[in-house]
């Protein structure tokens, strides 16, 4: 599966005053009557600021994963936004317990945001910090009600970010960052409980060749679950980078040399015998030492949502694959 790249936005910095339900104000509702239990609470992002003025009952998540933040921190949302995976009401199995028998309703974004079905929901609150939005979309969406957008990063934004900020729209500040510093600390104990880890130079990829390419992500927000861990990310990857992916070419494979570990996306058994089918993958250092992880598709899934729910899991399915490969495996060698 090739997932998209960031699209690049120029936002407006300014804040808005929007009439109706939607407003967002940049006095943090000062002159708003108070809500109750900590409200009104006001948000920052990159649109000006939203102000919510009461705990929100009927929360619609319109971005790729912000359903796991909710659920994280108690909140089931009336609408869930689906990316990928056709998972029962797009969520995927790590945050199936949190959602319990809820069905909410399943958008998509095959054609854009769909602001009349976001509007039959009659939401309170609209999350959208890995949703993409553009002043357009954010001025629609506020039109229907308050909006959490993101703060800079239109797509994938760090996960603790978005937490904060969600959490912050809840009434749930501190249960947030509680849920954040929980997980930081779960990694830092991870990566003390395995010091072969530290400065091991690690590489991970996607699960196929696309149109001649590999695809590998440079250090940044989609190998943070390694350098957490203690790894390194080589960087000869930023020569091949665009929009947040390094493209490999096969002919330019060996760079993929310089890491000891090859973290591979792989969804299906199929993916690896198509891999292993190709003489410049099995040439790779790290194959034929067997220093490899080749993970399933709910685990690739957990890497590329890098949630509160998914960090748990990958953490728990992930570190001793890494362990393992760290070592060398043979059992990873094609023959």
């Amino acid at each position: 599966m090739r997932l998209p790249t960031t699209r690049l936005a120029a936002v407006a910095l300014a804040g808005l005053l929007l009439a109706g339900c939607g407003s967002s104000t940049e006095d943090g509702g000062a002159d708003a009557p108070a809500g109750g239990d900590g409200f009104p609470v006001t948000v920052e992002h990159a649109f000006g600021s939203t102000t919510v003025e009461s705990e929100p009952t009927r929360v619609v998540s319109v971005g790729y994963t912000e359903q796991d933040t909710l659920l994280a921190l108690g909140v089931v949302p009336v609408g869930v936004t689906e990316w990928y995976g056709e998972q029962p009401y797009a969520t995927w199995p790590w945050a199936q317990d949190a959602l319990g028998d809820a069905e909410p309703t399943v958008l998509t974004t095959d054609d854009g945001l769909q602001f009349e079905a976001i509007a039959a929901l009659d939401p309170d609150l609209i999350v959208a910090t890995n949703a993409g939005l553009e002043q357009d979309d954010y001025d629609t969406l506020s039109a229907i009600a308050p909006v959490v957008a993101h703060s800079e990063e239109a797509y994938f934004e760090p996960w603790d970010v978005q937490t904060i900020a969600i959490g912050t729209a809840l009434g749930k500040a501190e249960e947030a960052q509680e849920l954040v510093d929980g997980i930081k600390d779960r990694f830092a104990d991870e990566a003390a409980a395995h010091p072969e880890f530290a400065g091991t130079p690690a590489v991970f990829l996607q699960n196929a060749v696309y149109e001649g390419d590999l695809i590998a992500y440079q250090e940044g927000l989609s190998t943070a679950f390694l350098t957490d861990l203690g790894f390194t990310v080589p960087a000869v990857l930023y020569q091949f980078a665009t929009e947040g992916q390094a493209y490999v070419p096969l002919e330019q494979a060996s760079v993929l040399d310089e890491a000891d570990v090859l973290i591979w996306g792989t969804e299906s058994p199929a993916d690896r015998t198509a891999l292993e089918s190709l003489g410049v993958y099995r040439s790779l250092r790290a194959v034929q030492g067997g220093n490899l992880v080749f993970t399933d598709g709910t685990l690739a899934g957990a890497i590329y949502f890098t949630s509160p729910l998914s960090l748990p899991y990958l953490l728990d399915e992930l570190v001793p694959a890494l362990s393992t490969a760290v070592a060398g495996d043979p059992s990873t060698i094609p023959s």
